[in-house]
């Protein structure tokens, strides 16, 4: 018997003799785009249509072969179908409802596609028609508001947020979508929330919705007033910020899971050897075509919720019970498919107990741990540029929590301990760090750890400078608050100044190079300003008094360095260059470090003389260093516990640009209508009557 091939909308036997048999529903596609009104001949036309299972592929096609001539002739065509699915939003029947919202999503898709050169206006024109635009976009906008707030199907909710997703992202830049005017005067901003506050719905559709909503928010955001950044900045419903949280979280924790997957593999048998070898080689490969992408979008949502909303901070440190540990199920867990951006992503509240084991002897997580534990990730290899744009976009995030009163209170709250494992780049002269004899410790020192970590791994040939003043700029902000409200914090300190000694070193045996490209004097005078915060007010934060000494001593240790970097900045602070001025201020700055140098160096030589010795120990010399504060003369400088604030559109705002540009096209590119299968809607929708 002859086997039936469906293809493209057309029904054939294999038998050549036979002419193609066309679906019904695109023989009603060929009646639209034929001049004449479809329902002259079958009033009945536009209620049959919407009962036929949608052809996409068909319908999108059909408008993209079309030129603008041939558009024009079927407008009133494509403006009568267009108003019919708004009509049919507001049908009883489910299946009607979901055919007119996978129509409304070909329709829109396929018009833009033909019309990128054209104006939004025009695109408006063309779909519906400039004089019922604006009820036409209101009735939509309120059968979709309505859709989404209802108690009824989920997969009419998910399509409903796909076909906004859809309308949003049709454009690459999302500000030239002239019609998301409508979305902005017609907003479902509390329909997202309701979403967002339900666990149920959140757990379906949280994804998509805070993609969403963090696209709304960049929609024309310096040049106008932007209704969804005016009504997220004050929510202040605790259920509807911490599900925001929980599904940033959950995707942020799905990354870390499949990257540490994915680390774990190279690190067993063949690849140990090599990986040990070679270095952070195979990090680029880890889950990058998914994960970079996905998680560009979620930590845009986590940025805007940080930076907008002040009630968001107490989400960071706000415990979850879905993310505590719990007992391994008897039951196996079906594994979570892994998504492209804009698709449904990870679909529980429940964090994986691959995630838990986190934090071993730690009953819960939050939010702000797995945010670190992804930070450490994406900020390992910077070369790759979605990467870079990840890890550029961590360290603002970081900056406006270091910035905040009240995140800098839980970072430093003794009675906040945790087990944060920072992933660490691998590399030759260190070992790998043994997860179980990581401290518990207040949050700050995971940040800090990140920091160094970071500092300590990115000394190379493309110097990444934005993301070092970045990193150096959030340390600064974290001593204002200790030296503020006199902040002892236990942390290895040592392993800051190690880090930054070594930064300077760098500078200066890379001098030639990075000139050339970077001014390195704005971050040498930010590493030389934190020394001179420890020195100048290190006595009031700093944990105890030995710890002041061990500054001191680190400084004397390492004198050669500052000696070098004194050379170089007066050597070019006096010629008559161009970095002359920059060079200039670090020359100033160094006034205390050489004034400490030059005051014990001779002391010590001294003690060695008298006692005769050829080297002395740490201790010989903290004991000179004790003995000799008294007579040591320091300038007080200014300025050194302030700093400017971020700024968003003053100094980031082409960066955020293309950061939703490129987050835009991922989502279109990897919107996906026609996952629910005709079969499955029958069976969701089979007690309709």
């Amino acid at each position: 018997m002859a086997q039936t091939e469906k293809k493209g909308g057309l029904l054939r036997k294999s038998s050549a003799s036979k002419k193609p048999l066309k679906e019904k529903v695109v023989l009603m596609y060929d009646e639209i785009f034929m001049t004449e009104d479809p329902s002259k001949c079958n009033p009945r036309f536009w209620e049959e249509l919407f009962l036929m299972k949608v052809n996409l592929e068909y319908l999108e096609g059909k408008l993209e072969a079309l030129d603008g001539e041939e558009l024009m002739k079927i407008k009133d065509n494509i403006n009568c179908l267009f108003q019919h699915c708004i009509q049919a939003l507001g049908e009883e029947h489910p299946i009607r409802v979901v055919n007119a919202l996978q129509t409304l999503c070909a329709l829109i898709r396929g018009v833009h596609q033909k019309n990128k050169s054209t104006s939004g206006f025009d695109i408006i024109n063309m779909l519906v028609g400039f004089d019922k635009a604006e009820l036409c976009m209101k009735n939509l906008m309120e059968s979709l508001d309505s859709l989404l707030c209802a108690e009824g199907s989920e997969s009419l909710k998910s399509l409903c947020l796909k076909l906004l997703l859809c309308l949003v992202t049709v454009t690459d830049n999302i500000s030239q979508n002239t019609i998301l005017e409508y979305v902005m005067i017609n907003s479902i901003f509390e329909a997202i929330l309701q979403i967002l506050s339900s666990p149920l719905s959140r757990r379906d559709h949280g994804y998509d919705a805070v993609v969403l909503l963090a696209l709304l928010v960049n929609y024309r955001k310096y040049e106008s007033v932007n209704p969804y950044i005016v009504k997220l900045s004050i929510v202040d419903d605790e259920a509807t910020l911490n599900g925001m949280g929980l599904v940033i979280a959950q995707a942020l924790s799905e990354y870390n899971r499949q990257y540490k997957d994915k680390e774990e593999e190279h690190q067993s048998g063949f690849f140990s050897a090599l990986t040990n070898m070679v270095g952070s080689m195979f990090i680029a490969d880890a889950d990058e075509k998914i994960s970079v992408q996905t998680n560009e979008a979620i930590l845009l949502a986590l940025y805007e919720a940080v930076h907008l909303n002040r009630n968001f901070i107490t989400v960071l440190a706000q415990s979850h019970p879905e993310m505590g540990l719990m007992t391994t199920p008897t039951s196996p867990i079906p594994a979570t498919p892994v998504t492209p951006l804009g698709t449904t992503p990870p679909s529980s509240d429940v964090i994986s107990s691959a995630e838990l084991p986190l934090d071993a002897d730690v009953q819960t997580s939050n939010l702000l741990i797995t945010f670190l534990k992804y930070s450490s990730i994406v900020m390992q290899d910077t070369k790759d540029e979605h990467r870079l744009h990840s890890g550029k976009l961590c360290l603002i995030i970081l900056t406006c929590i270091a910035e905040d009163q009240y995140a800098n209170a839980f970072l430093h709250d003794d009675n906040m301990n945790f087990r944060v494992n920072l992933h660490r780049m691998p590399m030759r002269h260190r070992k790998k760090a043994v997860d179980k004899n990581l401290p518990c410790r207040p949050l700050v020192c995971a940040v800090l750890d990140l920091m160094v970590e970071f500092i300590v791994t990115h000394m190379m040939k493309e110097f990444p400078m934005d993301l070092y003043v970045r990193c150096i700029q959030i340390v600064h902000k974290l001593l204002c608050y200790q030296k503020k409200c006199r902040v002892r914090l236990h942390y290895t300190w040592r392993e800051l100044w190690s880090a930054l000694i070594n930064l300077l070193k760098f500078l200066m045996s890379n001098e030639t190079a990075l000139l050339a490209k970077h001014n390195i004097f704005t971050l040498a005078l930010m590493v030389v300003n934190l020394f001179n915060m420890f020195i100048t007010y290190g006595d009031t934060f700093l944990p105890t008094p030995s710890s002041y000494d061990e500054l001191y001593y680190e400084i004397i240790r390492m004198h050669q360095n500052f000696d070098n970097l004194y050379s170089m900045v007066l050597r070019l602070s006096t010629n008559a260059g161009q970095w002359k001025e920059p060079a200039s201020k670090v020359t100033h700055a160094l006034v205390n470090i050489r004034a400490i140098i030059n005051h014990f160096n001779p002391k010590i030589e001294s003690y060695a003389a008298v006692n005769h010795i050829s080297q002395l120990s740490e201790d010989q010399v903290l004991e000179v260093v004790r003995s000799n504060y008294d007579t040591l003369t320091l300038k007080l400088q200014d300025g050194l516990d302030q700093y400017e604030r971020y700024s968003e559109q003053h100094k980031e705002a082409a960066f955020f640009k293309e950061l939703v540009r490129s987050i835009s096209i991922n989502v279109r590119k990897n919107l996906a209508f026609n996952t629910l299968s005709q079969e499955l809607l029958l069976k969701e929708f089979s007690t309709i009557s």
